[in-house]
């Protein structure tokens, strides 16, 4: 019995071999003979781009969506390193602006030991100045232990721009000749004219428009011209005599025309001082 069921299924493996390969064959001679594969093949091709389709959409949106993040950190990080660079750029900008300043006034600091030789100088930075007191005092970093004492003139850049009216063990106040309120000690000044002759005078005001020195009711009946030096007196025995104040500007009569008003040029740009020198005459 066993045996022929054996043989039995031996028939039925060999006929469905004969049958699966009589069916291939037909379908391959139907395929070459056919410009269109048949109705049935051209269904599951169809089933199987669609599948094949729904299947591979999420994966391509997804890649997609990877890449353009990937793509926008990129260009993020790019972005952020760019600004970093502008703004070192800008800083070092700035400091080398800064510094070109610094080094331009320590110049003209040195500039001036080399004409006060008559004078020591103590050098000093300014270190604290109102905004409400722009153009009447400022505070410089040295006091009296280095020395300085009150009404000692302060020059910076090329001339004269003041003198000391308080001191403290390592501050100093100083009254700047642009100082125009009433309060302020007043600075004896000498103008010599091209020919030698000199005009006596007291810096009596400030225009901080023309941002000139004012000398008011001269009588004096000497000839000036613009670029006539103005020095210190040394009148009154506050100021010592012979520091650069600036040069004549302009001269106007008085309304009167029994006087006239000087205005003088100064030789420092009173906004603008980081660097002082105290002059102590030897």
């Amino acid at each position: 019995m066993m045996k022929f069921f054996s043989t039995r299924r031996l028939v039925f493996v060999i006929i469905g071999i004969v049958v699966t390969v009589a069916l291939l064959t037909g379908s391959v001679l139907v395929r070459n003979r056919r410009a269109t594969p048949p109705a049935i093949q051209q269904f599951g091709n169809d089933v199987a781009g669609v599948v094949a389709r729904v299947v591979n959409w999420p994966v391509a949106v997804t890649h997609g969506g990877y890449d353009s993040v990937a793509q926008l950190l990129d260009t993020y990080q790019e972005n952020t390193q760019l600004r970093a660079k502008v703004d070192d750029l800008a800083q070092e900008k700035v400091r080398a602006q800064v510094l070109e300043s610094e080094n331009k006034a320590l110049k003209n600091q040195l500039n001036l030991n080399e004409t006060l030789t008559d004078y020591s100088l103590i050098n000093a930075t300014v270190i604290s100045r109102a905004p409400s007191a722009w153009l009447s005092q400022l505070i410089i970093n040295a006091g009296r232990n280095a020395g300085i004492k009150k009404d000692m003139p302060v020059v910076s850049g090329k001339g004269l721009i003041g003198r000391i009216s308080e001191v403290d063990r390592t501050t100093s106040k100083v009254e700047l000749l642009s100082d125009d309120s009433g309060s302020a000690n007043r600075f004896a000044i000498q103008i010599t004219n091209k020919k030698g002759e000199a005009m006596y005078g007291i810096v009596s005001g400030y225009s901080r428009n023309a941002n000139r020195l004012i000398v008011g009711q001269v009588t004096s009946n000497i000839k000036l011209h613009k670029g006539d030096q103005v020095l210190t007196s040394g009148l009154g025995g506050i100021t010592p005599k012979g520091l650069y104040v600036g040069e004549v500007d302009s001269v106007h009569n008085d309304a009167s025309g029994l006087s006239k008003s000087v205005y003088i040029k100064p030789a420092t740009d009173f906004g603008n001082i980081n660097f002082v020198s105290v002059a102590i005459e030897k």
